[in-house]
């Protein structure tokens, strides 16, 4: 059931969207050579506790894990593409992560997700995350009211044609608000003018992610780190978005847009 959200409630998504802002910044700088991930997983979840703030990945038990998720961010590096499980591990040079995270304040979630390249970057990876930031923001361009979900789905779609990616197609964006998932689920790939129509309140996350090679995937022996099947590279950008009378709200980004390429 889709569930339209007042101002004030997006105007709540927001304040936890900023975090989440700051957060993924604050991450991103300190992501460097010879930095543990354990390291940045606690440094999530001590900006968690200084705000005042609920993770929602914390004891998350989805149908495709192997539950409950005992951490607050999903740290994914190289062919790991989505879910990463925070581990021991210390980046390298060249390595290529995604950061992806969701809380509540409040009462309200928002979730997003970005990719750096650590120290040295190889010129594909640069063009993989541009990839996934320009697709995220042909679909932020795509979220107007009165416009259709395919309308969405189909602006990502095309970003990934334009590169030579193709797109996975069970994992993407989803509704979101009191909590992490709602309907409706929004696909990276699709035709548009096909789907629900896009009304003021509505709130989703955008999230595109592609990888250099086979769109297939293959999950780890920890049950949920989730890596391309031919051990290609991949990236994720993320953000959640308000739908308006006008141009989508971005709840996740601290200028209210997404960062751009």
């Amino acid at each position: 059931m889709v569930e339209l959200k007042s101002p004030s409630e997006i105007g709540a998504m927001g304040v936890t969207g900023a975090f989440i802002a700051d957060l993924l910044a604050d991450l991103a700088e300190r992501a460097d050579v010879g930095v543990n991930l354990l390291e940045l997983e606690q440094r999530a979840r001590d900006l968690i506790a200084e705000r005042g703030a609920q993770s929602c990945y914390w004891d998350y038990s989805p149908s495709f894990g192997r539950g409950p998720f005992r951490n607050v961010i999903c740290l994914s590096v190289n062919d790991a593409v989505l879910h990463g499980l925070p581990q021991d591990y210390v980046l390298a040079d060249g390595d290529l992560l995604s950061m992806d995270i969701a809380v509540s304040i409040d009462g309200w979630v928002a979730d997003s997700a970005r990719s750096v390249i650590v120290g040295t970057p190889r010129p594909e990876d640069r063009r993989l995350v541009q990839a996934t930031e320009e697709a995220l923001e042909a679909a932020i361009d795509a979220a107007r009211p009165d416009a259709r979900l395919g309308d969405i789905s189909a602006a990502i779609g095309a970003v990934a044609k334009s590169y030579g990616y193709r797109v996975n197609t069970e994992f993407g964006g989803h509704g979101l608000g009191r909590t992490m998932h709602e309907d409706p689920h929004v696909a990276n790939i699709g035709k548009a003018g096909r789907g629900m129509k896009l009304q003021p309140g509505l709130t989703l996350a955008l999230e595109p992610w592609f990888t250099l090679g086979s769109e297939r995937v293959k999950f780890d022996a920890d049950g949920w780190t989730i890596r391309s099947f031919d051990g290609s590279r991949g990236a994720h950008s993320e953000h959640t978005i308000a739908i308006t009378d006008g141009a989508a709200r971005v709840l996740t980004s601290p200028n209210g847009r997404s960062p751009g390429v």
